[in-house]
């Protein structure tokens, strides 16, 4: 029987990243705390629901690594091994490793061919003869030589201090018996709903693949008694005998066998669907499967934006009824009703859409701990704010960014321990990793207490490079030395590092923090540290916006990159070397005389100018522009194939009176 797994795959991807996530997690915590057997049993029981799944699907390569992977757990869990470094790198690799299967899989549909043999083979070395054996005792009524995992000794022991029952459940199937992996699961799955599975024979990876006559045995710790446990089973068809043998910890030890894999896998693995899996390797989705983009949603959040739509249906209905009534005052009554209706779900989906941005946050601290000691820097990450949401689209935008952030700050921004000590500081570097909403947008901010930027080297570099002459870079003020450090290629670093300069990349954070509309602020004290503040909205698809008139075009400013709106003379605006100023509050800023830029008929010369004042982190310019429309919520349209990578645009809208109004990509315009 061929099973058709792809309407699987986005269910599976999406597990397992998160059951990947919670590998990595634990594994940073068990680095720190070796001894802590919490973590080990949740470590354990993640790869074992991880195998399941991915031997349910098919993806033989992942599961047999994860296989391995649980056997040197499994002898963690019972003391027969110690957690130490080479443990720890050793189950960090295998992490890595499942998560390129994940993202290949996630691509192509299928998993990849590669074995995984030198990683197994790093497992099984560590392992060698981790295993105590215990004899039969001759007495028992079994025939062959059998022998009891330590860690099954020690649950059973355990067990029998809280006053629990132990149990080894021998089944024999019905000869006739079409399923037996299925048939097998619905025991397990039975037997889970009353007690805990320590241990199967043959083991959970030969049930699923059938590679077992018609008798299966499973040992069991539960509060049931005997004859409770064979009233539950009782009710199971095709099954031929059971026979239950509880456990004396003095005389019986022995009753178990002992396999490599003797713990039964999590039953979200669905072992009904494992009896064909020896074909899915070669019959494996086609690599034209897409895989979804998803997004959990709260189900409170999916009722309320339920219930708004609801809403408009009836003021639909009754704006239908008022309108045959020719009633004015009621069609205004309506009309306000629909308004406030659309808010409400536009704040609804809004709310739908959004994640937390924690799942950016929880790559960084493995990242961390691999530079740091690639790097023989001792490094802290303080991550604050995981909680902050932001829109789906931008967290798959923000993530490339915040890693250069963070490498450059680990690699030039915190100094190696002996420097620290020489500055009086502490040996430890701190990297802090911080999100917080601020109206509309999202602030995150990366700083490190390291040596800080270094003005004099910046402009020595531009000058050594041909970027600026002496005598410009005399004139520098700090914010356009800092500007120079995210020119495409500009780095102050004296050797290239595998891991970063300082500047290396960042023209990559900047090109792309502006390309969802936001900005990069720079903060920096010489031996003190460095803080990049990066603003982006929350979200890409629905803004507030002011409309602006040109002659007869209508385009629209987001209203979030505007600090005022202002009137001028005609006689404020100076000319310098070819580039109109005017003085703003005391500054000089540069004005941008829109009609030029978008081509279109020039605005007759007007003695008082209106002024649009828009800024891009501590950069500021002014916009002439003919006429102010207002304020207006818009919704962001993509300009197409054909047109997305026209300058000074950042998309269109569709207004209500069926024009459309171009967007303007205020950042460009720097």
């Amino acid at each position: 029987m061929d099973i058709d797994i792809s309407q699987y795959l986005d269910a599976f991807v999406e597990e397992s990243k998160e059951y990947l996530q919670n590998i990595n997690d634990i594994l940073l915590n068990l680095e720190k705390d070796t001894g802590n057997k919490d973590l080990l049993n949740e470590v354990f029981r993640v790869s074992h629901t991880l195998k399941g799944m991915a031997g349910t699907m098919g993806f033989t390569n992942m599961a047999n690594l994860t296989h391995d992977m649980e056997d040197l757990l499994q002898a963690l869990r019972s003391g027969e091994k110690e957690v130490n470094p080479e443990v720890i790198d050793i189950l960090f690799e295998c992490f890595d490793r499942l998560d390129t299967c994940v993202n290949y899989i996630s691509e192509n549909g299928k998993e990849t061919e590669e074995e995984h043999t030198d990683l197994i083979n790093k497992l099984k070395n560590i392992l060698n003869d981790n295993n105590v054996e215990i004899s039969k005792d001759e007495s028992d009524k079994h025939e062959n030589k059998e022998t009891l995992n330590e860690y099954v000794l020690n649950v059973i022991k355990k067990a029998k201090t809280e006053g629990l029952n132990s149990y080894r459940i021998d089944i024999s199937l019905n000869k006739d018996c079409m399923l037996k992996a299925a048939r097998a699961f619905v025991v397990f799955n039975t037997i889970e709903s009353f007690s805990e599975i320590i241990q199967s024979q043959p083991s959970a990876e030969d049930i699923e693949d059938e590679k077992f006559d018609l008798d299966f045995s499973i040992t069991i710790v539960t509060k049931y008694k005997k004859d409770e446990i064979e009233k539950e089973l009782s009710h199971i068809s095709e099954i031929d005998k059971i026979e239950i043998v509880p456990i004396d910890i003095s005389s019986s030890i022995s009753d178990i066998e002992k396999e490599p894999d003797t713990n039964i896998k999590n039953t979200e693995s669905g072992a009904e669907q494992k009896n064909d899996s020896k074909d899915h390797k070669n019959n494996s989705p086609a690599k034209n499967i897409k895989i979804g983009k998803t997004v959990r949603v709260d189900i409170d959040r999916l009722d309320n934006l339920m219930n708004l739509v609801s809403e408009l249906i009836i003021v639909k209905t009754r704006m239908e009824d008022t309108s045959e009534q020719s009633n004015k005052e009621s069609m205004n009554e309506a009309i306000e009703y629909l308004e406030r209706i659309t808010t409400s779900l536009h704040d609804a989906v809004m709310k739908v859409r959004m994640v937390p941005i924690e799942r950016v946050f929880n790559r960084f601290p493995r990242m961390v701990r691999d530079l740091s000691k690639e790097l023989n820097k001792e490094v802290n990450l303080e991550m604050t704010g995981e909680e902050t949401e932001v829109d789906r689209t931008v967290i798959d935008e923000i993530g490339d960014p915040l890693i250069h952030l963070i490498r450059n700050s680990l690699d030039h921004g915190i100094e190696h321990p002996e420097e620290r000590v020489k500055l009086g500081k502490s040996e430890v570097g701190t990297v802090k990793l911080k999100a917080y909403p601020d109206g509309n947008n999202v602030v995150i901010e990366v700083e490190d207490d390291g040596k800080g930027i270094n003005f004099s080297k910046v402009k020595s570099k531009a000058i050594e490079k041909g970027v600026l002459t002496e005598v410009k870079a005399e004139n520098l003020s700090k914010e356009e030395i800092i500007d120079l450090l995210f020119a495409p290629g500009f780095s102050t670093a004296d050797t290239i590092s595998d891991v970063s300069g300082r500047g290396v990349g960042l023209d990559v954070v900047r090109s792309k923090i502006e390309s969802i509309s936001g900005s990069v602020e720079v903060e920096t004290q010489e031996n003190i540290g460095t803080k990049f503040i990066i603003r982006i909205p929350l979200t890409l698809a629905i803004i507030q916006a002011l409309l602006i008139k040109l002659k007869n075009e209508i385009y629209a400013i987001p209203l979030s990159s505007i600090s005022e709106i202002t009137s001028i003379h005609s006689t404020d605006i100076r000319d310098i070397h070819g580039q109109e100023i005017i003085l703003y509050r005391n500054k000089t800023i540069p004005i941008v005389r829109l009609d030029k830029l978008m081509d279109v008929k020039e605005i007759e010369g007007k003695d008082e100018i209106t002024v649009v004042v828009v800024r891009k982190g501590d950069r500021q310019a002014g916009l002439i522009v003919d006429e102010l429309i207002g304020q207006q919520e818009i919704v962001i349209k993509p300009l197409g194939k054909y047109l997305c990578n026209v300058r000074y645009l950042a998309g269109a809208t569709i207004l209500g009176n069926g024009r459309i109004s171009l967007i303007l990509d205020v950042n460009s315009l720097f």
